[in-house]
Parts: C-alpha cells; structure tokens; sequence
C-alpha cells in the first residue's frame, strides 16, 4: 500500500494540539506529507495556508478520506471516539491525540474496529518521549525499590484563556484532569506498572471556568509504589516536575522538558534528530542545558545527571515505520487501556470522593 511516495496525511483540528504538536512534527518526518487540514475557523484556516504551503483547507472530516492514506485526529476529545469509527470505517489507519477515548469500553470498540479492519490504530502519547522521562526511566535501577513517585505538570494561568478545555462539561471530556492527566498517569503506568486503587480531586478554581483546572491524583500501583500526580494552571509556585524516593536514592528534577517550548516558537526537530540514534546524547533538538539537569543521590550526596535529549520525532517516525514495514506502532493501543480506566476512576473518585480499586478486568 506505500510505496516510495509520501504518505499523505489527513489531520482534523488546527487548535494547539493540531497546530502546534502533530502539524509540525507529521512535516518534519521523512515519508510523510501533510496534504489536507480540517477546520473551519478562518483565522486557523489562513494559519494553515501560511505555516504549510501548498496544504489543503476542507470543512469536513469526510471529506479527507480521498485525500488521505493516514488520518490524525487532533479535535475537542468528545470527537475522538466517532471520528476515529469513521475512519476506521473508510479503511484508513487512524493516529488520536490523548486520550483515545473517555471509557475503557469505547477504546476496547475502536481497537476491535482497527483489529477487525487490520489497520493501524495509535495513540499521541508524546509525553513518552520526554527527556526528562527518557532519564528517569533509565535511572530506576540506581534508586533501588522506588516507594513514592512524584510527577506535576503545573503552571501559572490565573486568567483563562477560553475554549471548551475550560469551558466544556463532562461529556466534552473537558479540564485538566483528562488533559495533563493523561500523560501524568500514562508515565506513571509506564514506571510502575498496573494500578490497585485511585483517589483524585478535581476542582474548578478560576471564575468564569466550568471544567477542573486544578487536579491531584493518588495511585496505589500493585508493586506497592505510591504515584502522587499534581496538575494545575493556578500554581503561583511551581513544584518539581519529579521527586522520585528509592530505598538507594532519589531523583528530584526541575522544569518542563523543552520541546513543547520549540515547537510554540516555530521550530522543527530537524534530519540530523531523526538520524541520531535513540538515547544519543546530543546537542541539538531536545537537549537540555546543564543548568537544567536533575539531581541523583541522598541528603548532602548528590549528583547532577544530563538529561535523555527529548524525542518527539520518534512517534511519527514509528508510524511510518508501522505502515510502510508492518513494525509495531510506537503507541499501541493495547498499552493505554490501562491509563483510561485509572482516569474513569479519578474522575469517578472526583466526583464522589471514594477510593477506587480497579478489578482484573482492567489488566
């Protein structure tokens, strides 16, 4: 089915997600061309034709299914479920911004759709590709037994921005808690495997906001380490990205890794960062400056470790390698049934204040 020609890609939303994570990166990845962008805000409209050239404009998601060979869905997360059916349906292999979906039982339909189809289904989990993540994930054997982990992804927006993220219900899968949250507790799962039981508190802080904008999440995994995960945009004081507890030694980092930054600036990870091996330590995209770095050790005996240079190219480059040589895509979707059903219960545990405990049918 691919050839030597570019596979075209269909994208659907031009919001942040859209405009500045999957457009810019889909551009920047040897094999594929960003042929056509679905929305219908003027301004977004002229903000595609001006950042890619030569890209199509349509109103309407069907109306990429000829224009296509792979569609990436980057829309208000209440669409992620049906649009992703209907491509399915129209025979394309289907990439879904986080989360895949609201349910566990929504996202097990979808992967029985792509299975039954045999068609790639993946998930824009990017944050698995942190460099910050990348280096904690090489670090677990220093800290020994880790006991309690520790992850925020925080920030200081005392005055909303507007949009359904804030302004959206329920059923809009609006706030927070499903957007930051979902890679809090995707690398939390990553880390420290399944999860016994959950307890989470979301509010509404700012006026003027319906959904939450201020979020914590317990996690019991079954190993028996702890994962206390913070999310907000009212935090006038920012705490570490990591403080990670082993029974040998800690690791305590500062600051968001960089890429997200670049990417809202205008820049590309260019060849050279889809040449450089994985786990190069390199001076280009997603290197961190030394001032940067986290720290690895005890009370009084620590020592700074460079940081995994962050690789957001490596999702896009796996999804071409998923389609043109049948490898696994960098996401599965098998790999997210886990996060969505500890998110179910946060937002369950949320609502009614109870502890949660996941039963087997989650594994």
């Amino acid at each position: 089915m691919y050839g030597t020609a570019d596979i075209r890609v269909g994208l659907v939303g031009y919001g942040p997600a859209g405009a500045f994570f999957h457009a810019p990166l889909i551009a920047a990845t040897p094999g594929l061309r960003l042929t056509a962008v679905v929305t219908r805000d003027p301004g977004r409209a002229d903000a595609v034709r001006r950042d890619h050239p030569g890209t199509d404009v349509v109103a309407a998601a069907g109306d990429l299914w000829k224009r296509a060979d792979l569609v990436v869905i980057a829309s208000p997360n209440r669409t992620h479920v049906p649009l992703a059916q209907e491509a399915l349906e129209a025979g394309l292999p289907v990439v879904v911004d986080k989360p895949l979906a609201g349910t566990v039982d929504e996202a097990r339909s979808l992967i029985r759709l792509a299975a039954g189809r045999g068609l790639m289904l993946s998930v824009f989990q990017n944050r698995r590709w942190d460099g910050d993540f990348l280096t904690l994930r090489r670090l677990l054997p220093d800290l020994g037994r880790v006991h309690r982990f520790e992850s925020r992804f925080e920030r200081w927006r005392p005055a909303p921005k507007g949009g359904w993220r804030e302004s959206g219900g329920p059923d809009d899968l609006a706030g927070t808690l499903l957007d930051l949250g979902s890679h809090l507790v995707d690398q939390a799962v990553r880390l420290f495997g399944p999860v016994a039981c959950v307890y989470a508190e979301a509010d509404a802080r700012r006026d003027g906001v319906r959904a939450d904008d201020d979020a914590f999440v317990a996690l019991t995994h079954e190993s028996g380490t702890r994962s206390h995960l913070w999310m907000s945009a009212v935090a006038g004081r920012l705490g570490p990205r990591f403080r990670v507890l082993g029974s040998r030694a800690s690791y305590v980092k500062w600051g968001l890794d960089p890429q997200e930054e670049r990417l809202r600036a205008g820049e590309r990870p260019g060849p050279a960062a889809f040449a450089e091996s994985p786990g190069a330590l390199a001076t280009g995209w997603g290197a961190e400056p030394p001032e940067r770095w986290g720290a690895l050790g005890v009370e009084g005996e620590h020592r700074a470790v460079p940081t995994e240079p962050g690789a957001y190219q490596r999702f896009y480059e796996g999804v071409v390698a998923c389609l043109v040589s049948g490898a696994e895509p960098p996401v599965t979707v098998e790999s997210v049934i886990e996060p969505i059903a500890v998110l179910q219960a946060a937002r369950r545990s949320a609502a009614t204040g109870e502890i949660v405990r996941l039963g087997p049918r989650h594994a």
